[in-house]
């Protein structure tokens, strides 16, 4: 490897590490909005779809969109160069004994990105592209009824199952994710070693965990209403 092309695949592991670590930062704010969700249903609705409602028409939160977009495109394409380049690295060596020394999921983060890639695509096309551009009615107090939609979503006991494999596709990308990003930043030394540790696992958990239950919820308790 030439030192243009060190250079080049360090500058890409950085700018996926800073991508992926902004991403790590509005998956909490998502959460947190979607956490409403889990309120009595009509106090849900309102609090959720105002919510929504909000968020649609700042126009700070509109820029925040588009750098999002912007991150989470970057952010896979990084990923896959990063990957088809390890890949041409490792086939020039007879042996390779990585698996010895890393989890399966750091092993499989191509496919886990690629999962959670498919997820997105379908959850932009049945939530994020009716509320943008479809004709939803709308609630009581005048917005348009998002949270409507999300109910009828998650009545089918299959799309919460999918939804849940993509959430824990995601926590398995979140653990590795995270110490990586730590090692490229030089973050990961070990004095702070536990406690990035420590805050990588209670992170991936409580995302993965704090999305699944929202639509195991809705499922049991709202379907059928």
């Amino acid at each position: 490897m030439t030192v243009r092309q060190l250079y080049s695949s360090l500058s890409r592991k950085t700018f996926m590490a800073l991508t992926g670590l902004f991403l790590c930062v509005f998956l909490i704010v998502h959460l947190g909005g979607n956490l409403q969700l889990l309120l009595p249903r009509e106090t849900a609705r309102e609090s959720f779809n105002a919510y929504s409602h909000v968020l649609s028409g700042n126009p700070l939160i509109k820029l925040v969109s588009w750098v999002l977009y912007a991150s989470i495109l970057s952010h896979s394409l990084d990923a896959l160069l990063l990957t088809l380049r390890n890949r041409r690295a490792a086939g020039r060596y007879a042996v390779d004994r990585r698996d010895a020394a890393s989890h399966w999921y750091a092993r499989s983060m191509g496919i886990l990105g690629s999962v959670i890639l498919v997820f997105l695509v379908i959850h932009f096309r049945d939530f994020w592209y009716p509320y943008r551009f479809g004709a939803l009615p709308a609630d009581k107090w005048g917005n348009h009824d998002l949270y409507a939609l999300v109910v009828r979503a998650y009545a089918d006991w299959w799309y919460v199952a999918i939804y849940v494999l993509a959430m824990i596709a995601l926590g398995y990308h979140l653990l590795h994710g995270f110490f990586s990003a730590a090692r490229t930043l030089g973050v990961f030394h070990p004095r702070s070693a536990a406690w990035i540790r420590i805050s990588g696992i209670v992170y991936s958990v409580v995302i993965a965990v704090g999305f699944s239950v929202i639509p195991i919820y809705l499922h049991l308790t709202q379907s059928g209403r």
